[in-house]
């Protein structure tokens, strides 16, 4: 227990320092970790660290997805959900079918063991693509179709990988009942996701205190993942519905209390979980290399290029006649929907990153089938799910940012978030009004002194005033305003530094200065915020 304590003390510490490492250099984070895994894995002395395959899919997976659904938008979801299922559903099916006849042709494996590898290595994982898309503003549809494929791959690849491991292990496979089942399975999710969320946001409207709807936020994943996947579904299908619900939904019924507070916690939380997965996976190098002893280093090195190659390749030959077959087929759809330019679809299809779920998904493989007999080929499945983990994370995730250059694609996205930034603005500028208008005529209506008024009045003013300054930014007034913001926070310091003094000097109460330091931190949180919008 307190090795297993000090162990995790150790790989937090770990995170940390390959985050700082990350932040400082401009490199993704993921990628330094895994390779940071690896090094430590390798290194002397180092105890075997295995990877509990459930510790994933039922401890990190379902967090992940919730959180990345709520702070999905709907609406975006909804207006790419052709490109988004296409690649989430179509690709993944594709890719597994894909490896599936490689193996079989090229390796001469089995078929239905080419489709347990297939099913194991074709849900991509978007963490790491996504942080660098941001990074380098690439156009928002992008990012959306990404990050909504994300969301519902591991989905459509753990019930396949199931119907694989079930048709190796008893030794039979029906595609029409496989085909009922997986019908069955989405509808029934989406219902039971649906109504998760429905129950949880009136529950914690009800509770109204920040630190229970908090909890009740951590443990609606787990909620919405857990009873779907014991009854032989996913979970994942349910788990983005409860996050997509919440967030349209959200809005009206959490307070804004919560909001604040539940933004640090999630925040925080994915940091660490994300930062341990992606460390664990390169830590799984030492068990790798305990398990392929017995096979030959040709034979191994040769299907790990292979597999790669085709996983990569597949991606490739489906993004791209998906992107324009149905627009050269379907007019009404090119004009709605115009076709992108060809850098789209090469961006799409390069950010094919494989991740922990398949190596979760890798460890799961039973030992042995329904007679008894060993599982065939779970070793080298376990190291080609590892090696085509590492070729996507590793080359493609590194060579992502050149290759972005190279087609340049670099900030193509700015004029977007300028628009959407004119946008914003015209929304807080009309809200201000509004709320001026209803100042007025509640003043009116109850007789407000007119002291009260004039104070509130000026306050609207002020609000308005900075909204203008905003929209009519030029440069000299940018520079004037980021000026503002740094005698702010020059002036937040100082009355930190009072209230501090105050408190050592016993004039002070220290429940009085955590009031005070809460109000200096929410100035502060504004004017960074402020900052950070700027350069965005």
């Amino acid at each position: 227990m307190i090795a297993g304590l000090q162990t995790l003390v150790f790989l937090l510490a770990a995170v940390a320092f390959v985050a700082f490492i990350a932040s400082r250099s401009g490199a993704a984070a993921p990628i330094l970790l895994v390779a940071a895994g690896v090094l430590i894995a390798v290194a002397p002395g180092v105890p075997a660290l295995v990877l509990e395959p459930q510790f994933v899919l039922l401890l990190v997976l379902p967090p992940v997805i919730y959180i990345s659904a709520v702070n999905m938008s709907w609406r975006e979801f909804k207006f790419n959900l052709r490109p988004i299922l296409l690649l989430a559903v179509g690709c993944v099916v594709f890719t597994t079918i894909s490896v599936s006849l490689a193996t079989k042709w090229l390796l001469g494996w089995p078929l239905a063991v080419g489709f347990v590898l297939g099913a194991i290595v074709s849900p991509p994982d978007a963490v790491a693509p996504l942080a660098i898309a941001r990074r380098m503003q690439l156009p928002r549809r992008i990012s959306v179709i990404l990050e909504g494929e994300g969301l519902a791959n591991d989905a459509t690849a753990l019930v396949l990988y199931r119907f694989a491991v079930a048709a190796v292990s008893v030794g039979s496979f029906s595609l029409a009942q496989a085909g009922e089942t997986f019908t069955a399975i989405i509808a029934g999710e989406i219902v039971w996701g649906i109504g998760v969320g429905w129950t949880m946001l009136r529950l914690r409207r009800f509770m109204r205190d920040p630190r229970i709807e908090i909890t009740l936020s951590l443990i609606t994943p787990f909620l919405a993942y857990w009873p779907p996947e014991h009854l032989g579904g996913s979970g994942v299908i349910a788990t983005v519905a409860t996050g997509l619900y919440i967030s349209w939904n959200g809005p009206r019924l959490i307070s804004a209390a919560t909001r604040l507070q539940g933004v640090f916690f999630w925040d925080f939380f994915l940091f660490l979980i994300e930062g341990l997965v992606f460390l664990f996976t390169g830590l799984q190098a030492q068990a790798l290399f305990e398990r392929i002893q017995d096979h030959s280093l040709y034979e191994l090195t040769t299907s790990a290029a292979i597999v790669s190659l085709v996983v990569i390749a597949a991606r490739f030959v489906w993004t791209f006649p998906i992107t324009y077959l149905p627009r050269w087929l379907i007019p009404p759809l090119a004009r709605r929907d115009p076709s992108p330019p060809w850098q789209w679809p090469f961006i799409i299809s390069f950010t094919g990153v494989r991740g922990i779920v398949s190596l979760a998904a890798a460890l799961a493989i039973p030992l042995a089938t329904a007679d008894g007999a060993p599982f065939p080929y779970r070793d080298p499945i376990f190291f080609l799910t590892f090696c085509v983990v590492m070729v996507t994370l590793v080359f493609q995730g590194s060579a992502l940012p050149w290759i972005i250059r190279k087609l340049g694609l670099v900030k193509t996205g700015m004029r977007e978030r300028v628009l959407e930034r004119a946008e914003e603005l015209r929304a807080r500028h009309a809200a201000i009004e509004a709320s001026s208008a209803k100042l007025a005529r509640f003043g009116a209506e109850n007789e407000v002194p007119e002291e009260a008024m004039t104070s509130l009045l000026a306050q609207q003013d002020y609000f308005l005033s900075r909204v203008r300054m905003k929209c009519e930014a030029s440069e000299e007034r940018r520079a004037l305003t980021a000026l503002h913001d740094e005698i702010d926070l020059q002036l937040i310091a100082e009355e930190r530094n009072l209230i501090n003094g105050m408190l050592r000097e016993g004039e002070l109460t220290d429940e009085a200065r955590r009031r005070i330091e809460r109000e200096l931190d929410l100035r502060e949180a504004d004017v960074l915020n402020r900052r950070k919008e700027r350069q965005s």
